[in-house]
């Protein structure tokens, strides 16, 4: 792949991803075929402060798990009204590291 692609792409979602996986996530652009480059441009990165702001707003329904695709934690908080509101006040803290994590394993999985 070329330079140029792999430095619009990191601009353009940096933001979605721990900035200790960067370096790999560059490292695997650079490795890539056209086929799989498409691949990766319809895949879908959840933003982190739109997760925070849900988990503010909404979090004790578990709506932002359920944003980022962890239906099961979503569901957790959903039925416990956010853990009594102690598991919401925690995931102001933890979700968008969640939601990056969740992001680099989409971004993993575009290659499978």
């Amino acid at each position: 792949m070329d330079s140029q692609k792999v430095d619009m792409f990191m601009m353009m979602n940096s933001k979605y991803f721990e900035g200790h996986h960067l370096n790999t996530i560059r490292e695997k652009l650079m490795s890539l075929d056209e086929s799989q480059w498409q691949r990766l441009q319809l895949t879908q990165f959840k933003d982190p402060t739109t997760a925070l702001l849900i988990s503010i707003f909404a979090g004790a329904y578990g709506i932002d798990r359920f944003y980022i695709g962890d239906t099961g934690m979503g569901v957790g908080k959903l039925l416990t009204c956010g853990g009594f509101m102690i598991w919401a006040i925690v995931d102001w803290f933890l979700i968008q590291g969640a939601t990056k994590e969740k992001n680099t394993i989409a971004f993993n999985n575009a290659f499978l």
